[in-house]
């Protein structure tokens, strides 16, 4: 698949996408790095499987609470400095948590966490509005999604051989310093088009022909465009429908690797490989299917509502695979069923991402964003801290897997009956 334009102009807007898309990568490096050392943080701790469930949501508590708040900062303020401030304090409370002690401390350091990433999402999904026409953002939305999703091919093995060899507080120092590395990176590289000096004036104009969302403020402030956005029906399907992928997918983030150790009777190495091999075809569907897919049919003259809805909601269908794991206790079946929920979930993922930056009103992109984004990870939040009461009273991930297939097949109905045509919401009125 080609990135760059077929004019044979520059296309410095695809190595913006490829920024986002490493911001992504590390900070969910800084995510999964708790979910790789829980069996030592478990044993160096006496920690119960609901206090690992509370550890694991706790990152998820002001990340998802704050997603509305930086919302309406992004679009007042814009990508730029938001972003900035953020990969600088994340990089910070990475780094701290491998000083603490002790489930108190655990669990403060991975709230600081949570509060620091909150823009990051949001933020990209702006950025892609101002960088890429709509023909081209399904794919510049696949590049930081699957990010997500890559990190657990690279990290969760990279993480869990430093764990493994050197200890959980050398994993998340580790993971700290990637942070503080890609702030410098931010800093250095991203601007908005209209203040990039080395964005081609021909490259520029490529984007606002081809529907860049226009730079600038929300019009009438950022507390009424809330409002305005919260009585609208196709914002409602887009926030619940996917509120039941986060469900699944946070599910997988946070406890995939301990299952394999509890379940599969593994060590943390060899847990952290195999777990790996589903992220591995989540990421390949992503970008495929997801990103290339969708734009490539798109230009071919299908109809727009059709592709997307039929990704989002067929990629959905296919993540209640997750109920066949809880029908085995065979490694190779388990992963089988995994991959193929993950896979369908990856490649829906961008599809929603890159819904807030086509149906929202001008200068209301980045706040449908986190509104979106808001809901997906209260299911972050409560996903991990479920997931360990059904484990603690059952011994199993039985109960767990069918809970989020159940939750994944009403997230289905909402897109469905709820989010109607893929076009932009009109602006709010005037006055």
């Amino acid at each position: 698949m080609a990135l760059a334009p077929t004019d044979g102009r520059r296309a410095r807007r695809w190595s913006i996408g490829l920024l986002l898309g490493a911001g992504v990568l590390v900070n969910y490096l800084d995510r999964i790095g708790l979910s790789v050392a829980l069996p030592q943080l478990k044993t160096d701790f006496a920690l119960t499987p609901v206090q690992l469930g509370w550890l694991l949501s706790g990152f998820f508590w002001l990340y998802a609470l704050l997603q509305i708040p930086v919302g309406l900062l992004l679009d007042r303020f814009g990508v730029t400095p938001v972003t900035r401030i953020s990969t600088l304090l994340w990089g910070i409370a990475s780094t701290a948590t491998a000083l603490v002690g002790g489930f108190g401390g655990l669990l403060i350091a991975r709230l600081l966490l949570g509060a620091a990433e909150a823009p990051g999402f949001p933020a990209n999904a702006k950025a892609v509005g101002y960088w890429f026409p709509r023909r081209e953002r399904a794919l510049a939305t696949a590049l930081f999604d699957a990010a997500a999703k890559f990190s657990n091919v690279v990290g969760v093995p990279l993480v869990g051989f430093v764990v493994f060899f050197a200890g959980w507080r050398w994993g998340f120092a580790f993971t700290g310093i990637l942070s503080l590395l890609y702030f410098l990176a931010f800093f250095l590289v991203y601007r908005d088009p209209s203040r990039d000096p080395r964005l081609d004036p021909d490259e520029h104009r490529l984007i606002i022909a081809g529907g860049g969302v226009p730079e600038g403020a929300s019009p009438g402030g950022g507390g009424r465009m809330l409002g305005y956005l919260f009585g609208s029906r196709k914002v409602w399907g887009l926030t619940l429908g996917f509120a039941a992928y986060g469900y699944s997918f946070y599910l997988f983030l946070t406890w995939l690797p301990n299952y394999l150790v509890q379940t599969m009777h593994m060590n943390i190495l060899k847990s952290s490989g195999l777990a790996a091999i589903p992220w591995i075809g989540a990421t390949i569907a992503d970008i495929v299917v997801g990103g290339w897919l969708i734009d490539h049919l798109i230009e071919r003259g299908h109809d727009e509502t059709r592709v997307r809805k039929t990704v989002l909601v067929g990629g959905m269908l296919l993540g209640t695979a997750v109920l066949g794991a809880t029908m085995t206790t065979d490694p190779f079946w388990a992963i089988l069923w995994i991959s193929i929920a993950l896979a369908g979930l990856a490649s829906a993922a961008p599809v929603s991402w890159s819904l807030p930056s086509l149906v929202a009103p001008r200068g209301g992109t980045a706040t449908v964003g986190s509104i979106m984004n808001l809901s997906n990870n209260l299911m972050g939040a409560v996903a991990p801290v479920v997931t360990g009461y059904a484990v603690a009273a059952t011994g199993s991930y039985g109960l767990a897997f069918g809970i989020a297939g159940v939750i994944l097949l009403g997230g289905i109905a909402a897109f469905v009956l709820l989010l109607g045509r893929i076009e932009p919401i009109p602006d709010p009125p005037a006055g």
